[in-house]
């Protein structure tokens, strides 16, 4: 049961990071808008990215915040997305993903006054620290983008950067609208004041939880054998899986 565990966690992991054969596939069969909606579904269903975005906009009642805080990030992961890509510029996507994971935390810890309650220093520039997990947030959506064929170093590629770009970006607002209109009923009752501390109590835990599986995975690619999780521990779990699916089956 623990191998099984572990096993979905694992892949969970590496299919957030990997791209398919199947989207790869569309990328090469088709145009600029491919890259446009596969930029959208990554950000939709980049549950990291989408942890840092509810801790920034949490407490962000005034549209002029919300505009500047997320034009800021926005600012932000489009330089390192496209700078980035289009110079080829890589990272381990497990480390890169670990930062990730940090901001999330930390957006939580100072949501909660983290700095002046437990620290006792004044918190760092809200602006500047957006801006700058923004640039890492960016590097961590190039590591997968740079998974494509993107072909030559030309003004085609930089226009399907761009396009992937474009497609964060309406993924973005879809998921910001969601947030906002959630956030904004919950706050007209009582309860938000009274668990809106035990809620960014819980954004720290998931990107606690969220760092722990990025280092997990930087070790388990980079130290395969010694880590005790190698491609025959891969091999019998996948049969213990078809060998309870046929017994389940058999039952029914």
């Amino acid at each position: 049961m623990k191998k099984f565990i572990l096993f979905i966690l694992l892949s969970s992991i590496l299919s957030a990071h990997g791209i398919s054969q199947a989207d790869a596939q569309a990328m090469i069969d088709g145009g600029n808008s491919q890259y446009l909606w596969l930029g959208a579904t990554h950000m939709l269903t980049g549950y990291d990215h989408l942890l840092f975005l509810l801790g920034v906009v949490f407490f962000l009642t005034s549209f002029r915040d919300i505009v500047k805080f997320i034009t800021i990030f926005t600012i932000g992961h489009s330089i390192t997305l496209i700078f980035a890509t289009f110079q080829s510029i890589n990272a381990n996507y497990y480390l890169v993903d670990a930062v990730i994971a940090i901001s999330v935390i930390y957006k939580a810890f100072d949501n909660n006054k983290g700095f002046e309650n437990y620290l006792g220093v004044k918190s760092p520039n809200l602006l500047l620290m957006v801006f700058i997990f923004g640039l890492v947030h960016g590097f961590g959506l190039s590591t997968r983008l740079q998974q494509l064929p993107l072909g030559e170093q030309n003004i085609d590629m930089l226009y399907r950067i761009i396009s992937f770009n474009i497609g964060v970006e309406f993924g973005q607002i879809i998921a910001l609208i969601g947030m906002l209109f959630i956030l904004n009923l919950w706050r007209k009752s009582s309860s938000f004041e009274k668990f809106s501390k035990v809620t960014n109590h819980a954004l720290m835990f998931a990107g606690f939880i969220l760092f722990l599986m990025q280092m997990h995975g930087y070790l388990h690619t980079t130290n395969e054998e010694d880590f005790g999780f190698n491609y025959d521990a891969h091999h019998h779990i996948h049969l213990e899986m078809q060998e309870q699916n046929s017994y389940q089956h058999d039952k029914l």
